[in-house]
C-alpha cells in the first residue's frame, strides 16, 4: 500500500539527472521503483532512451557528456555548463523536492554547484558514489560539501564517506541484479540467430563513441586471428543504444558474418556466448554474472592514459579484478591492447581449459561483494530517497 507523498497532498517532485548510458539504466530502474511506491511522483531532468521510455522528458540530449578523461571532459565543459544551468533553472522554477544526480561525477559536481546557487533549499542526492577508492580520495570532501546524501553500489564504499559525515546508504547495483534475472537458455538464443553448438564469442566494444572508435579495429583483427585458429568460431556483437548505429557500420565487413544485437538481448547473448571480448566497465560484471569467461581490451587517448596513471590507486580496470585484487580476468590496456595478445588469451577460454575453469570458479565469490543476491537495488534506492526527502515518516 502506497503512503501519501506529503502532508499537504502535493505530488512529490523529483529531478533525476543521468548523462551516461550506465546512469540512464540506473535512472530508468529507479523511476519504475519510485512509481511503484508513490504513483503521483513527477519527474524532471535529463536522461537517455531508457529513462525516456520510463516517462522522463529530457531537458537536453545527453550524448555529448559520455566522456572519459580530462581531454574529453574539457571539450564537453561548455555543454556541461549549459546543461547544468538548465537543470538549476528548472529546479528553482518547479520547486523540486530533491535532485538525484546519477553517476557521471564530473557533470554531477558542476550541476550540484549550480543547483545549490539557484535552489539552495533543495536536497541533493548522489546516486553512485565517485570511485574514491580507485583515485582522488579527496573527493569525499567535495561530496560532503555538495550533497545531502550518497547512495552507493558497493558495500565497501559507505565507510569512505561516513568519515566525512556524509549520509550514506549501500543499495547495490540494479543493473547487476537485472543481469541475474535476465540470464537465459543459451540454446534458444543460438537457435534464434542460427548459431550452432560451436564456440561463440561475444564482443562488447563499449557504450561511448570514443570507445567504439578506438576498439572496433583491434577487436576486428582479434576476431580474424581467432578464426584462423578456430574456423568454426562465430561472433555476436552487442551494441549499446548510444552507439548501435556506429557499431553496425563498423562491423559491416567483419569476418564470418557477425550477428549484431541490441541491449535488450544482451543477457541472452552473454548467456549463450562461450567467451567474451569486452571493454572495461559494467559489462565485465554482467558477463561474470552470466558465467561467461572473458578478456578485457581497452584504450583511451594518450592524454587520458597519462592522467589515469597519475591519479589511479588501483592496479586493475574490471570490477571483478578490483574486488579480488588479482587478475582473474586478463586485461590488455593501452599499448597492451593488441590483437595477437587478446586472441592468445581468448583461445583457451573458448574451449574446456584450466583458464576457463579458473575464471568461472572465481566469479561467485567476487560477485557476492556487489550485492547481486541482495534485495532489489532500485527499490531500496527509491525507499531511501523517499525517507531522505522526508516525504515518508
Amino acid at each position: 500500500m502506497n503512503e501519501p507523498t506529503s502532508g499537504s497532498g502535493a505530488p512529490l517532485k523529483l529531478m533525476l539527472c543521468a548523462v551516461e548510458p550506465s546512469g540512464d539504466a540506473l535512472g530508468a530502474a529507479l523511476m519504475r521503483a519510485l512509481y511503484n511506491k508513490t504513483p503521483d511522483v513527477e519527474f524532471f531532468g535529463c536522461g537517455g532512451a531508457l529513462m525516456a521510455a520510463a516517462g522522463l522528458e529530457s531537458l537536453f540530449p545527453i550524448d555529448r557528456f559520455s566522456v572519459i578523461g580530462p581531454v574529453d571532459a574539457i571539450r564537453a565543459l561548455p555543454a556541461a555548463l549549459r546543461g547544468a544551468n538548465i537543470l538549476a533553472k528548472m529546479a528553482e522554477e518547479k520547486q523540486v523536492d530533491a535532485v538525484i544526480l546519477i553517476d557521471g561525477w564530473s557533470f554531477a559536481r558542476i550541476a550540484a554547484k549550480k543547483i545549490k546557487q539557484r535552489a539552495p533549499g533543495v536536497k541533493l542526492i548522489k546516486y553512485v558514489a565517485p570511485q574514491v577508492w580507485a583515485s582522488r580520495a579527496h573527493r569525499t570532501k567535495t561530496v560532503a560539501a555538495l550533497f545531502d546524501g550518497v547512495l552507493t553500489l558497493f558495500d565497501f564504499e559507505p565507510a569512505w564517506f561516513k568519515k566525512e559525515g556524509v549520509r550514506t546508504k549501500f543499495v547495490g547495483h540494479s543493473t547487476f541484479q537485472a543481469a541475474t534475472q535476465g540470464r537465459s537458455d543459451d540454446d534458444a538464443f543460438r537457435k534464434r540467430h542460427g548459431f550452432g553448438d560451436g564456440p561463440l564469442l561475444a564482443v562488447l566494444p563499449g557504450s561511448r563513441h570514443g570507445e567504439v572508435r578506438r576498439l572496433m579495429a583491434p577487436y576486428r583483427r582479434t576476431v580474424e586471428i581467432l578464426r584462423d585458429t578456430i574456423p568454426e568460431l562465430q561472433t555476436v556483437l552487442v551494441a549499446a543504444p548510444s552507439v548501435e548505429a556506429e557499431v553496425r557500420m563498423a562491423a559491416a565487413d567483419w569476418p564470418g558474418g557477425v550477428v549484431l544485437v541490441g541491449a535488450d538481448a544482451r543477457y541472452q547473448a552473454y548467456s549463450a556466448a562461450t567467451a567474451g571480448l569486452v571493454a572495461s566497465g559494467t559489462a565485465t560484471t554482467e558477463l561474470a554474472i552470466c558465467a561467461t569467461p572473458m578478456v578485457v581490451g581497452y584504450r583511451v587517448n594518450w592524454a587520458s592514459a597519462l592522467w589515469v596513471r597519475r591519479v589511479a590507486t588501483i592496479r586493475h580496470a574490471s570490477m571483478i579484478n578490483i574486488a579480488a585484487d588479482a587478475e582473474i580476468i586478463p586485461e590488455f590496456l593501452q599499448e597492451d591492447c593488441k590483437p595477437d595478445a587478446m586472441a592468445g588469451a581468448l583461445v583457451p577460454l573458448l574451449a574446456d581449459s584450466l583458464e576457463r575453469r579458473m575464471q568461472l570458479e572465481a566469479f561467485p565469490e567476487q560477485l557476492q561483494k556487489f550485492g547481486v543476491g541482495g534485495p532489489p537495488a532500485a527499490a531500496l534506492a527509491a525507499e531511501t530517497i523517499l525517507k531522505w526527502t522526508m516525504k515518508f515518516p
